[in-house]
């Protein structure tokens, strides 16, 4: 019996010979929706760190946002000095609308009817955190490093707002479906080479730098990861310029991820999950959520859903209409 493929709402089953398991192709729409309620997740992750104790004292401010200033243009300095003296002013009024906000944020996104509402108020909220709550996330200061969350794991939120936006375009992969496919491997060239960029400034290459970076993420963590975090730090003590030149060099590699084929492709799409993992934990101390100071996740969860993004579909332009109608024409073959 020749090969049958039939479709339905949101995928595609390929039937082979009677004693062969169903195979489900997920098709780009599914995919970006479930990357929709994953982001939505992060979201309601945020608002509820925003409820924290420690969020609703003065040490908010002084401690979590004026620090980010130090570093950066007087304009932009000044800005977060200024805000900062607002919410230390209103330490509970400020973060009781700040958790709010990403709440609401969480679900509108995990629900259809406002997901477009909802993302593009996201871009807005996250380009002011990423402003006012972390000094642009470093990268005006020289001491930005993937390690530590560049270029700012809430200007990522924006980023896959847009990747994910609702819509009927066909395309290879999720993220290519709203911006085309031009625009969307121009986006992961920027992220990924932006990252190599940091990686190799000159604040982070010195013998130990990396090593301090690191090591000084494990104060107030759980011993099971200040264990994992101090290891890795020693891995790399008095090496700093060899362990920039090689992460610059894998990280690299990501970054042309979406020119090259598609098994090569996959390859460095998984190379890049890999990466997001070991920055999340290593780097980033999983956000700090244990500390009780933790505001968000950071920015390796973000880094990983927008790789899922950029996953290459197996038949991209195959829409579940199409399939159902090749799948008629194969059976009226078969059956004549």
């Amino acid at each position: 019996m020749s090969e049958l493929t039939a479709g339905g709402p949101g995928a595609a089953f390929t039937f082979g010979r009677a004693d062969s398991a169903p195979r489900v192709r997920r098709t780009p729409a599914e995919t970006r929706r479930l990357l929709q309620l994953a982001l939505a997740a992060v979201w309601l992750l945020d608002g509820l760190l925003q409820l924290q104790p420690f969020m609703f004292t003065k040490a908010f401010a002084t401690q979590i946002i004026d620090p980010t200033a130090p570093g950066n243009p007087s304009a932009v300095a000044h800005s977060i000095t200024w805000a900062a003296g607002i919410i230390g002013h209103h330490p509970v009024g400020t973060n009781a609308a700040f958790a709010a906000i990403q709440l609401l944020l969480g679900l509108g996104i995990a629900c259809r009817p406002t997901v477009r509402a909802a993302l593009a108020a996201s871009v807005g909220w996250s380009l002011a955190v990423w402003w006012f709550g972390e000094g642009l996330g470093g990268v005006l200061t020289g001491g930005a490093s993937p390690l530590s969350g560049a270029p700012g794991g809430v200007i990522l939120y924006a980023l896959l707002a847009v990747l994910l936006w609702p819509t009927d375009r066909e395309g290879p992969f999720p993220a290519a479906r709203p911006v085309g496919v031009a625009a969307a491997r121009g986006l992961w060239l920027l992220l990924w080479g932006s990252l190599v960029f940091f990686t190799l400034e000159s604040g982070n290459t010195g013998s130990q730098d990396m090593n301090a970076m690191i090591a000084g993420m494990a104060d107030g963590q759980p011993d099971w990861l200040g264990a994992i975090i101090k290891h890795s730090a020693s891995l790399v003590a008095h090496r700093g310029l060899a362990a920039s030149i090689g992460l610059a060099a894998v990280l690299a590699l990501v970054a042309v991820a979406v020119f090259l084929p598609p098994r090569l492709w996959r390859a460095l799409i998984a190379l890049a999950l890999v990466l997001s993992a070991v920055i999340w934990v290593v780097g980033e101390a999983v956000g700090g959520v244990f500390g009780g100071q933790g505001t968000d996740p950071n920015s390796g969860p973000l880094l990983a859903l927008i790789a899922l993004a950029y996953w290459p579909a197996t038949h991209p332009t195959t829409e579940p209409k199409a399939v159902a109608q090749s799948a008629t024409g194969d059976l009226e073959r078969t059956t004549s």
